[in-house]
């Protein structure tokens, strides 16, 4: 068995500033030998992770669509921003990867949905993220725990972690996989462990955006 935490990001995304060595560093630590490098609109820091990291690292990618954020997983091109959900959808499925609805009532109220939970886009999607760590409300992660079981879709967990301290705060403990078919079993068949993040790693984030803005994009592994 693996524990497999299915979304994290890097010093690649605009909000985080995560040196890669640090994240390997890390999760040895705590045990964590799977990752989902899931960084906002790039898939620079998975590929780079991937080359240095021994354990398993998933190149995926949050991608900024027009009705919110969908995640591709398995991937070897990156996806640019400001598409829309199907054309996301068809670009993933192009380069043979998976595709997520992260964090589905997102930093909402548990009773707004989006357009990403309309049962046209689920139709067409793999994983829904189950738990997320920095999903503030309680009753959003049961609701999307149930949305999955609802759609008959793959449940994953990830702690979106932005900071080291969030690494490892939820995962999945699941059977090794090759390849994005074997993925998806050994997901049905894993047990989804989680704890909610503080506010605070949000506060952590808001400064590495300004920090970004202010030296003119995200910062870079010393790689």
């Amino acid at each position: 068995m693996i524990k497999a935490d299915l979304h994290i990001h890097t010093c690649h995304s605009i909000d985080c500033l995560t040196p890669l060595e640090s994240i390997v560093a890390r999760c040895r630590e705590l045990g964590i030998n799977c990752v989902a490098v899931a960084d906002h609109n790039t898939i620079a820091g998975a590929l780079k992770l991937r080359e240095i990291a021994p354990f398993k690292v998933i190149v995926a990618q949050e991608i900024a669509t027009t009705a919110g954020e969908m995640m591709g997983l398995f991937l070897s091109e990156g996806i640019r921003q400001g598409i829309s959900p199907q054309e996301a959808i068809s670009r993933i499925r192009k380069q043979g990867g998976l595709v997520a609805i992260p964090h589905p009532f997102g930093r909402s109220l548990p009773w707004h949905a989006n357009v990403l939970t309309s049962t046209e886009i689920l139709s067409q999607v793999d994983i829904i993220e189950a738990f997320n760590s920095r999903t503030p409300f309680s009753a959003s992660i049961r609701r999307a725990e149930m949305l999955a079981k609802e759609h008959g879709k793959a449940a994953s967990a990830g702690s979106d972690a932005h900071t080291l301290g969030e690494i490892g705060r939820a995962y999945v403990e699941m059977p090794d996989f090759h390849g994005p078919d074997d993925f998806l079993n050994s997901l049905a068949q894993g047990q989804i462990f989680g704890q909610k993040s503080s506010y605070l790693p949000h506060l952590a984030s808001t400064w590495a955006k300004i920090r970004n803005h202010m030296v003119g994009g995200p910062s870079r592994s010393q790689l």
